[in-house]
């Protein structure tokens, strides 16, 4: 939102986050720099972050003269040169780190008190020299985004890239990544490596790596206990289990979701309890259930379709969101229905229409946990005599993710599509869901 009138005549073309020295007319002088003015609050007002680090919100009548001291510079963000630095000496093998982004690979930028990706691996290295007690540790800088700028392109990316690191004999892989849409791109490399020598481990952080508070050291060092020790071989998040250090829980990529903004605690296994956890003090894993992929021999399918959609359905949605998806081409639909899956009347016939035309469509549960069922109303009856896919107890993004790696990879015919969609693959589907498995969060064992 623009400033007023009044304040912009009074900047004379300074501009948002240049530095100025504010003359107000009580005779007291300010130096700080100018901030963007949000969306709510008087137009009249002027925002400006002080030298103290406290934001002030100035009334243009106060103002007697604003003088420019310069314009700010953000802190540029580059991606360190391409390559493998071996560094360390532990005794758990060797373990690459392959670095994407997020709030684990970034700094608070103090000067504007935004999160800016900074560090590059080896900055993380020589801040945490713990790592080197664990495992010989391989790095590569492969990417410094945000998880927001993820897509599926970059998930094939980042698979290719692990299937890279399992071909030249490393023990595991732990995938730095911001914390947003971790649990799409780990979701992508259970598809993408559903065989492999070793753990891939996806972990971020709901805290910089630079804050007292950061959550970064215990997620990343237990990461590189699990690729390192464990003797499962799958797509795992690894992300605090409660919001105090200690005990961190090791989710499976296929079942775990971000329930959560900013607590430690964010991810959750939907459906499903989480397949380890790790006791940090005394750095070792701790299995939660027997049935798991061992270390095996490495299959690697990279590739995911990019005209996929996921879709909520909300009440009074309008058909032609889906008639759009149609007329663009799009190859697969995801929808999020209510409970056990159903939409509205009105969303009929452009299923329809799409299912005729050789798109899949696959109908999900907003509600996140439960398992999809087509078959208790007359409208999940009506859906299934359309065509679509039940998720089952998927979660939508899990069916999103799942829809755009079967249709690269298998083909569009919605048959074959149906099949390997109804397929397990990686644990992405139970047989029966388990009263326990709601919202799950057990109770930490003792450390002592």
């Amino acid at each position: 939102m623009a400033y007023s009138d009044r304040v912009r005549g009074l900047l004379g073309g300074v501009g948002e986050f240049s530095r100025v020295r504010i003359h107000l007319k009580d005779g007291s002088v300010l130096e700080g720099m100018i901030l963007p003015r949000p969306e709510v609050g008087d137009p009249d007002v002027l925002l400006v972050k002080l030298e103290n680090g406290y934001n002030a919100g100035i009334h243009v009548n106060r103002i007697l003269k604003v003088e420019a001291l310069g314009k700010y510079e953000p802190p540029r963000v580059e991606v360190p040169p391409y390559g493998v630095v071996v560094s360390g000496s532990g005794s758990g093998g060797v373990v690459r780190f392959i670095a994407t982004g997020g709030t684990i690979m970034s700094r608070v930028d103090y000067v504007t008190g935004a999160v800016y990706p900074s560090f590059s691996l080896e900055d993380l290295y020589l801040m945490y020299p713990e790592l080197r007690s664990l495992a010989s540790i391989e790095m590569v800088n492969l990417m410094a985004i945000f998880s927001e700028d993820m897509n599926p392109a970059r998930w094939g990316m980042i698979a290719e890239e692990a299937c890279k690191a399992f071909s030249s004999g490393v023990r595991g892989v732990v995938v730095l990544h911001g914390t947003d849409t971790l649990h799409y791109t780990a979701a992508a490399l259970a598809f993408a490596l559903q065989s492999s020598p070793g753990p891939i481990a996806l972990v971020g952080a709901q805290r910089s790596s630079d804050r007292p508070s950061s959550d970064s050291f215990e997620n990343l060092y237990a990461a590189t206990i699990v690729a390192s020790q464990a003797a499962f071989a799958e797509s795992v998040v690894v992300m605090h289990e409660g919001t105090s250090d200690g005990v961190i829980a090791v989710h499976r990529g296929v079942r775990v979701r971000k329930m959560h903004t900013s607590r430690r605690d964010a991810f959750i296994s939907v459906n499903s309890e989480p397949i380890a956890r790790v006791l940090v003090r005394q750095g070792k894993v701790v299995m939660n259930t027997g049935e798991y992929k061992g270390r095996g021999e490495l299959t690697c399918s990279p590739r995911f379709d990019d005209k996929v959609a996921l879709v909520k359905y909300y009440p009074g949605m309008s058909p032609e969101l889906l008639e759009y998806l149609i007329d663009k081409g799009y190859h697969g639909i995801v929808i999020e229905g209510t409970g056990f899956g159903h939409v509205g009347e009105q969303l009929l016939k452009p299923i329809a229409r799409a299912i005729e035309a050789g798109i899949p469509v696959v109908i999900s549960s907003q509600t996140i946990f439960g398992r999809v069922n087509l078959n208790v109303y007359r409208r999940g009856v009506e859906l299934l005599k359309l065509g679509v896919i039940p998720s089952e107890d998927m979660h939508p993004e899990t069916a999103f993710v799942k829809l755009s790696w079967v249709l690269a990879n298998h083909g569009g015919d919605i048959e074959e599509v149906r099949r390997v969609m109804l397929t397990p693959l990686a644990y992405e589907l139970n047989p029966r869901t388990r009263p326990m498995d709601y919202i799950n969060k057990p109770t930490a064992p003792n450390e002592a």
